[in-house]
């Protein structure tokens, strides 16, 4: 990433506490901040949360790229693979309820299109899990670091999905959601301030009403049920229910509740 990619005015400058949507978001606000955080609710951070709730390093990995087999097997990891794709072989995907009920491995890479994209191409700075299962934990942790100041910005960036057939982003509802989750714990821990896409979002989300029966019905929701996978939509509205806070460290999510410092450890290498 390079600071002159983005122009000033889209790096909300002064706020401690930052927002914005995918990759692009991700690269004009990374470079100026001490930490990120990327929250894909269905599903790719979700399902890190329960890979690391049960002890598995996830090792992030573009999608679809052809040497995620070769890349697994060099980090000494097991692959996950499509959701259709699972098989007595290859029990492990990107759907969380899924991992549950499969062997704990202990290494996984888990590709995904948004989430893990953002995750792998971010580097210098802590990256960091977050979803609506550990929305408060990830605030309380980032808070405890110091972060979250004008000195050691925080960006919190939603991954959104990509409409079918189309390269443009679909800004969605439950990426929202969580980040915004995340956003309403940092204002709660005095972290800021909040930039005003930050403050925006905080706000919707404090007066939304029930967040369930809106993941469950939302657009993203939806397609999962219709696939079969309405178990995976489940996970993701448990909210508050995982105190770990999922930091990629040499390149694979792990616990950062248990790093004696994370403005030290919790890099991407």
């Amino acid at each position: 990433m390079t600071t002159s990619e983005f122009p000033e005015w889209a790096q909300q400058a002064r706020a401690g506490v930052r927002f914005d949507w995918g990759s692009a978001g991700a690269r004009a606000l990374g470079p100026h901040s001490a930490a990120l955080v990327v929250v894909d609710v269905l599903s790719f951070t979700t399902t890190v949360s329960v890979a690391v709730d049960a002890g598995t390093a996830v090792l992030p990995y573009p999608w679809r790229d052809g040497n995620a087999a070769e890349f697994a097997a060099a980090h000494d990891a097991e692959l996950a693979v499509g959701r259709r794709a699972m098989s007595e072989q290859h029990p492990w995907s990107l759907s969380a309820a899924a991992l549950r009920r499969a062997p704990v491995p202990r290494r996984l890479v888990l590709p995904s299109p948004n989430g893990s994209a953002i995750s792998a191409a971010v580097t210098g700075i802590p990256v960091i899990a977050a979803c609506l299962r550990n929305a408060s934990a990830v605030g309380a942790w980032i808070a405890g670091q110091g972060w979250g100041t004008e000195q050691q910005p925080v960006a919190v960036i939603a991954a959104g999905e990509h409409w079918p057939g189309r390269h443009g982003l679909r800004p969605a509802v439950e990426d929202w959601l969580g980040a915004a989750a995340v956003l309403s714990a940092l204002a709660g821990h005095g972290s800021g301030p909040l930039s005003p896409e930050a403050l925006a979002a905080q706000a919707g989300y404090d007066g939304i009403g029930d967040v369930r029966a809106i993941i469950r019905d939302c657009a993203s929701g939806r397609e999962l049920a219709a696939g079969g996978f309405g178990d995976d939509v489940a996970v993701a509205i448990e909210l508050e229910t995982s105190t770990v806070v999922p930091v990629l460290v040499d390149g694979a999510f792990i616990d950062g509740s248990k790093q004696r410092d994370g403005r030290k450890d919790a890099v991407h290498a």
